[in-house]
């Protein structure tokens, strides 16, 4: 799996677990919507190291939490 998919994944797997959607997640990360879009439909391959310290802090979580992830383990070169 490529580190684009794997962030995308774990960013759904968080909203499942925190019974959010993905419009709740960027208003509570103060990020846009269209950032994340951009990243779920492809349209960009990669995601900044701003977004997910938004993301982690909007939910409470470490950088480290959000790596550990059975996603994280066996990345293909992108």
């Amino acid at each position: 799996m490529y580190l684009a998919k794997a962030i995308e994944k774990r960013i759904d797997e968080l909203c499942v677990q925190n019974n959010i959607t993905l419009n709740k997640l960027c208003t509570i990360c103060g990020i846009t919507q269209s950032t994340l879009n951009n990243l779920k439909h492809r349209q960009t391959r990669s995601v900044t190291v701003l977004t997910i310290v938004r993301i982690c802090r909007g939910l409470e979580i470490e950088i480290k939490d959000f790596f550990n992830s059975p996603l994280f383990s066996d990345l293909d070169d992108d």
